[in-house]
């Protein structure tokens, strides 16, 4: 049986990566090890969140399906408020991508961000995970550990749990000292390695200790800098150094398929270009994330570019399709796996991708090189072929390609449940903050 590494930045750019474009600064390149993984593996660039804020994604990475089947996936994000709410959440009795590999064999982890729903009700080990270390909500201080309040928001294997140090190297350190201790056990094992990393609270490891004031106010709006940010994706990159390393020393690097992607878009100093938007937006900053495959048996052209449309719940499809691990009849997946894309990198279908925000009353639809986009009242047409950049609307040009994208989207929009009225839709930051970007 194959390895599992499916590594999840938080809030990270489309180019914040040296391979996606990073640029390099006086400190050098910002992604050395994830630009080698792509260099030895594949980079797709047409590759999509299943929404462009955290935990809604994070429940479609978990079913494979699209996030709106969930009650939990429609708050934008979920927020320390859910807590007790049994409602607001990753529900025990779906199953999930660990669940599902866990019945046939496999050792499953979590090491990092759950953000999928609070005790009692909700937690790693009633969603299939058999370990678990690491912060329950969605945002937390890297030294203090802590969410709402003071107290630490990590838990290790179900009880809470806190440690001294960065949280960052706390998570690297675990998650290759559990690839070593799977190798000692002779088990084949999925690790989910979900950083918090590059998200705010904007902290390094430099700092050493816990900062007084962003432990009293973690989204720490009037801190960071670009070059801080650089910084905390050089840590998790180096991090991530450190797994593939013990991955190397254990012999099991071979057959071990590492995926790194983002939750959603970059934020406030992320580096999107050439796209327009960020967190929260449907536009394709706010959804075209990094993807990077590494499966040194399984990918045939190293280093190739592949251009095939997927989003976050499709890699979900992948990993149980290359583990022969199959849901049951009732949970039909919405993911398309892309294993053929892995053994013929130029091999593409047709993938089209849908998604829904509450936040301004967005709606988005990509197929081919077509997206249709709306937002509030303002409806688009763009050829991302010709502009990537979302500049040039296409709807009066192409009227009838609008208009049969538009109903493609509204049909599809009817066979899922509507928005909740009641679901919470939170900006971290507003024009009273800082200017739009």
């Amino acid at each position: 049986m194959t390895n599992f590494v499916f590594i999840v930045a938080d809030d990270l750019g489309y180019a914040d990566l040296g391979c996606y474009g990073g640029r390099e600064d006086e400190s050098g390149p910002v992604s050395p090890v994830l630009d080698q993984l792509a260099a030895n593996g594949l980079r797709y660039v047409n590759g999509y969140a299943n929404s462009p804020v955290c935990s809604p994604t994070r429940f479609a990475l978990m079913t494979g399906r699209y996030q709106y089947w969930v009650r939990g996936a429609s708050e934008e994000p979920m927020l320390g408020t859910a807590r007790g709410n049994p409602e607001i959440g990753l529900y025990p009795h779906l199953p999930t991508m660990p669940s599902m590999l866990k019945d046939v064999g496999y050792h499953t982890a979590l090491i990092g961000k759950w953000h999928l729903g609070f005790r009692p009700h909700f937690g790693p080990e009633k969603s299939g995970y058999m370990h678990h270390f690491g912060p329950m909500s969605g945002g937390v201080s890297y030294y203090g550990h802590n969410a709402r309040g003071f107290d630490s928001d990590l838990e290790l294997d179900g009880a809470p749990y806190d440690e001294p140090g960065y949280l960052t190297d706390l998570i690297s350190r675990r998650a290759a000292q559990y690839v070593r201790d799977r190798a000692k056990a002779g088990e084949r094992f999925f690790l989910s390695l979900h950083y918090t990393a590059p998200h705010w609270p904007w902290e390094t490891r430099a700092q050493g200790r816990i900062d007084p004031k962003v432990i009293t106010n973690i989204m720490h709006l009037d801190g960071g800098n670009v070059a801080t940010y650089r910084t905390m994706i050089r840590e998790m990159d180096e991090g991530i150094g450190w797994v593939v390393d013990a991955l190397r020393e254990t012999g099991q690097l071979e057959d071990t398929v590492i995926i790194f992607t983002s939750d959603n878009g970059g934020e406030r100093f992320s580096d999107n270009w050439p796209l327009v938007g960020g967190k929260m937006d449907l536009t394709e900053g706010g959804i075209r994330v990094p993807y990077i495959v590494h499966w040194p048996i399984g990918i045939q052209k190293p280093g190739s570019v592949c251009t095939q449309h997927c989003m976050t719940m499709d890699w979900t499809a992948t990993v149980l399709d290359i583990a022969k691990a199959y849901p049951p009849a009732s949970h039909v997946l919405d993911g398309v796996s892309m294993l053929p894309t892995l053994g013929n990198f130029e091999q593409t279908f047709s993938r089209p991708m849908f998604w829904r925000m509450k936040h301004h009353e967005q709606r988005a639809f990509r197929e081919g090189d077509w997206k249709y986009l709306k937002v509030n009242q303002h409806e688009y047409l763009f050829n991302l072929a010709r502009d990537a950049r979302e500049r040039a609307n296409q709807a009066h040009g192409e009227p009838q390609k609008f208009e049969l994208m538009r109903t493609i989207w509204e049909q599809w929009n009817v066979q899922i449940p509507p928005v909740p009225s009641d679901a919470v839709v939170h900006q971290a930051y507003t024009l009273s903050d800082m200017p739009a970007r």
